[in-house]
């Protein structure tokens, strides 16, 4: 006859039946309860696996010129025979062609590369200046504190064109200096958030156990204050890419941004929009995957400030 299990060994096996969530582990099971965030979640690894196998989607380069497929309609679109077999020769053009003779397909879905890399690393450049400068300010205080945020309040004057046009020109227009030029405008909202949450966390009590216990002032920034200021840092990092995208757009329409032959979406839309009354495809599409990446970035955003959220745990 077997022995009876001594309390200790209930209550263990009770502890493993019964385990609790982490903060993050909380936060994904919530994430992945919002069907929107993921819906979108899906739509961006379409688009973005899209644009790195846009090479392989097509026959067709994205710089190619062909004279003779001019302004055609997509496949799908034209009606009349003679057209449909002349835009057609050698490969299907689901997007029609640009003013140049140029496979729409397969540049709109080169200015998703273009765009999506420009959205994401000048975000990390923002994001690495903007929490360590932040958390810099808001751990120390006082006029260390007032010295660098007068800074950011001068730099937040200077009109942003104006900004990423002096770096530009000091630097010659090229694509890395889009990330950088970009980057270094946007970390200035990051500061002031990070510096927000810092000064509201500086004097709790585990900071000053680090101290007591004799933890230096830097490794106090990098254990204890950045780690518990990520999640309102997540959630922007998620609507500064769409914002990044417009910027980097909003310039490339002006023709400060991406030089052809590469493209990006500001890029097509600004040809796009030239050519809106005859060829309104030049304009649709790029627009339409635009749009739809803003809104699945800031559907995403939404959904991880509700998974994030204390109060709505």
């Amino acid at each position: 006859m077997a022995a009876p299990a001594s309390p200790n060994a209930e209550l263990l096996m009770r502890a493993k039946e019964i385990r609790g969530r982490s903060l993050w582990q909380d936060a994904r099971r919530r994430l992945f309860a919002n069907r929107a965030a993921v819906v979108s979640m899906i739509i961006l690894a379409i688009i973005a696996t899209m644009a790195i196998f846009a090479d392989y989607l097509s026959p067709y380069s994205y710089k190619d010129i062909d004279y003779d497929k001019i302004g055609c309609s997509p496949s799908w679109w034209t009606v009349d025979a003679e057209d449909f077999s002349m835009c057609n020769a050698g490969g299907a053009h689901w997007f029609g062609t640009d003013a140049n003779g140029r496979d729409l397909f397969v540049r709109t879905l080169y200015g998703a590369r273009v765009s999506l890399a420009v959205g994401i690393v000048a975000t990390m450049v923002s994001l690495v200046i903007g929490v360590i400068y932040g958390a810099t300010a808001g751990y120390f205080g006082g006029r260390i504190d007032n010295v660098m945020m007068r800074f950011v309040d001068i730099l937040y004057s200077l009109p942003f064109i104006f900004f990423v046009i002096i770096l530009m020109v000091v630097f010659n227009r090229n694509f890395i200096l889009m990330f950088v030029a970009i980057g270094a405008v946007e970390w200035l909202t990051m500061a002031r958030i990070v510096r927000g949450q810092t000064l509201s966390i500086r004097r709790r009590e585990f900071i000053e156990a680090a101290l007591a216990a004799g933890v230096g002032t830097w490794g106090i920034l990098r254990r204890h204050v950045i780690p518990n200021v990520v999640g309102p840092v997540i959630v922007y990092v998620t609507l500064t890419i769409p914002a990044v995208i417009l910027a980097e757009s909003f310039l490339s329409f002006l023709g400060l941004g991406i030089q052809e032959p590469l493209t990006s979406w500001g890029v097509l839309i600004s040809d796009g929009a030239n050519e809106m009354e005859t060829k309104p495809w030049m304009l649709i599409f790029p627009a339409t995957f635009m749009a739809v990446t803003l809104f699945c970035f800031n559907f995403i955003g939404d959904g991880l400030r509700d998974a994030l959220d204390p109060k709505d745990r």
